[in-house]
């Protein structure tokens, strides 16, 4: 089986992958919640009535119920990435099980770009908010991992897409 010529879906002819990158985890916080609160609530008649074997069903359950709201926050989170090229960034959307939604800013059209670590948990946990500014608007990441490194990659990639295409108008 031979290995396929392009490195994601979408990829253009000659078109050259730098970086892929998502969201923290801190963004699944609410499917974290998801998880835990059915469970903690199904536990108590467990407390109410331990001597009744019938009510610990009840923790399996919520558990379960929890899992299947975590997996779907987990699904959202995993497969919403961000994918940097040599000519563009594009941000893929998890929207549900099924859906995506596909957004592409060309390099040479972005204006500037700026990031915001969000005060202590943001230092500490490792995450923060990138805007990647165009003329016809604002791309707002939030919750991005490793804000910084991430901020001097996509400077990064836009001068050079800016030294590519001022090299390409001189040829031409």
């Amino acid at each position: 089986m031979a290995k396929a010529d392009h490195d994601f879906d979408g990829q253009r002819e000659g078109e050259k992958l730098l970086f892929i990158f998502r969201r923290h985890i801190i963004a699944m916080r609410k499917g974290f919640w998801l998880l835990l609160i059915p469970f903690a609530l199904s536990s108590i008649p467990v407390f109410i009535w331990p001597s009744t074997l019938s009510v610990y069903w009840s923790p399996v359950i919520g558990l379960s119920i929890g899992l299947v709201l975590f997996l779907y926050h987990f699904v959202m989170w995993y497969y919403t990435i961000y994918i940097v090229t040599d000519q563009r960034l594009r941000q893929v959307t998890q929207r549900g099980f099924f859906g995506k939604d596909v957004v592409e800013l060309g390099l040479s059209k972005i204006q500037s770009i700026s990031y915001n670590v969000p005060g202590f948990s943001g230092e500490i946990l490792g995450f923060g908010t990138i805007v990647v500014q165009t003329y016809v608007g604002d791309l707002t990441i939030n919750k991005v991992e490793h804000p910084e490194e991430t901020y001097n990659k996509l400077q990064d990639a836009v001068a050079a897409a800016e030294n590519a295409q001022g090299v390409h108008e001189e040829t031409t």
